[in-house]
């Protein structure tokens, strides 16, 4: 009976919480709360953006590594500048701002490869960007509540002429710790999700940048002329030419 009595008490104490909870979110809405709460809203939309978008089949897909290195084995640069310009993967859009220069001159090639690879870069970096932009602006949100907050308890303490009892200080009080509550919701997972893709889209970008060095240099190969023509028409390319080239990301050389 005592254990009944027992839980009874807490179901009770929960719905009081809870209702608690319920009105001091009325009772503290304002602009700081839209603010926060559109804020939340951004955050998560960016969260769920980075979970779809942050991953190696978008950066480098497989298939798209394959048919590259399939077309630079054959020296298709015809067929592999038609591929680039429908690639929109991360190692496409390198090689094909390497494809378009025209000539062999390997320095000029790298050059422009290597500002696409930083575009590209900082374009997955920038996916992620907003998310510190929300945590760092959360918790200022917040402390600007709280001010408000603290202006309008003190407002009700002048008004009352220093007599002002603690039920009327209390709402002033809340609407504060309220806002202060809503700014670290909204800052915490921000930072954190922010923290850890910053590291994901690093190492991705990382290992893009390297599999784009060695497809760079086998493309400078063919459009350095290293690929000859069979006795059938056919293209081909001498034997060292593309030293890994056709190996699977990550595999030794």
């Amino acid at each position: 009976m005592q254990m009944m009595f027992t839980i009874a008490a807490a179901e009770q104490g929960a719905r009081t919480a809870s209702t608690g909870i319920a009105d001091l979110f009325v009772k503290s809405f304002d602009i700081f709360t839209v603010l926060l709460m559109l804020a939340s809203l951004a955050a998560g939309t960016v969260i769920v953006r980075c979970l779809i978008e942050i991953r190696s089949s978008r950066l480098m897909p497989e298939e798209s590594e394959r048919q590259i290195r399939r077309l630079l084995r054959e020296g298709n640069l015809d067929g592999l500048e038609s591929y680039l310009q429908r690639d929109e993967s991360f190692i496409g859009q390198v090689l094909r701002a390497g494809i378009i220069v025209p000539g062999a001159d390997r320095s000029a090639v790298r050059n422009a490869c290597e500002l696409a690879a930083g575009e590209q870069c900082a374009r997955w970096f920038r996916k992620i960007e907003p998310l510190s932009v929300i945590g760092n602006l959360g918790p200022l949100l917040g402390l600007a509540g709280t001010v408000w907050g603290m202006v309008i308890a003190f407002g009700v303490l002048s008004t009352s002429g220093g007599q002002a009892n603690p039920a009327d200080l209390s709402g002033g009080i809340a609407k504060a710790l309220f806002h202060t509550l809503l700014g670290l919701l909204v800052a915490i997972p921000s930072l954190l999700v922010f923290g850890l893709y910053r590291s994901v889209v690093d190492k991705l970008c990382t290992r893009a940048m390297g599999i784009c060095g060695e497809l760079v240099e086998a493309l400078c190969d063919v459009k350095g002329g290293v690929v000859h023509t069979s006795s059938n028409g056919g293209g081909a390319v001498s034997a060292g030419a593309f030293n890994g080239v056709g190996r699977g990301a990550g595999q030794p050389v």
